[in-house]
């Protein structure tokens, strides 16, 4: 099967998925998407929130996977073998950012693939994080970061620590209160800023417009 690209992916209406009004109202920089389990729509929802924060802001707009999945949203693409986010952090000898990023027109934001996890067995430290996102940062107005869930064994904890906040994505109707709960405790005794959640793939039982002015 072909690799599909950034332009074939389809981006969900932004309002209906994202956080992007309250990004903007609090001047944050740096945000991190996770979930309290898999298959909750992190990906989807950090696209959405990538693609309307690049339209409704002046800034240049960046998404970042920092996933581990084979899901994720860099494999999805064929870009495994690319060099991104894991080689600007823990490689000797970085690259250059511009060699690493996948522009993205026509959507008006740039990617950063994960990179090539195989290269590296060091885990990624908050001193390194924090220096890679403040570089970053310093490019970009925002910067979104695609995570892995919770209870996942990646570094979605540490990250989580290092953003200016961190979105939950509530998947409707599959993730159960007492679960998001959980997840939500654990982010903020790992002292990360928890600014709101996403409540996502909602179904509706009357017509949308019904709910809409509601």
């Amino acid at each position: 099967m072909a690799a599909a690209t950034l332009a074939s992916l389809k981006i969900q209406n932004p309002s209906e998925s994202n956080l992007a009004v309250t990004v903007l109202d609090r001047e944050l920089r740096v945000i991190l998407l996770t979930a309290a389990n898999r298959h909750s729509g992190v990906t989807s929802s950090s696209l959405s929130m990538a693609s309307e924060l690049a339209r409704s802001s002046r800034g240049r707009v960046l998404l970042v996977d920092t996933s581990l999945s084979e899901q994720s949203l860099t494999r999805q693409l064929g870009l495994d073998q690319q060099q991104g986010f894991l080689d600007l952090a823990l490689a000797e000898q970085p690259p250059l950012l511009a060699s690493c990023i996948q522009a993205g027109e026509p959507q008006g934001f740039d990617f950063l693939p994960l990179g090539r996890r195989q290269q590296y067995a060091e885990r990624l430290t908050p001193e390194l994080l924090r220096e890679r996102l403040h570089s970053l940062a310093g490019d970009y107005r925002f910067v979104i970061l695609d995570g892995d869930p919770v209870y996942s064994s990646g570094d979605i904890l540490t990250l989580a620590t290092q953003v200016d906040g961190v979105v939950l994505v509530v998947r409707s109707e599959e993730t159960r209160w007492e679960v998001a709960q959980a997840a939500a405790q654990r982010l903020i005794q790992a002292e990360a800023k928890l600014i709101g959640s996403v409540f996502n793939a909602r179904k509706y039982y009357m017509p949308k417009w019904v709910y809409d002015r509601l």
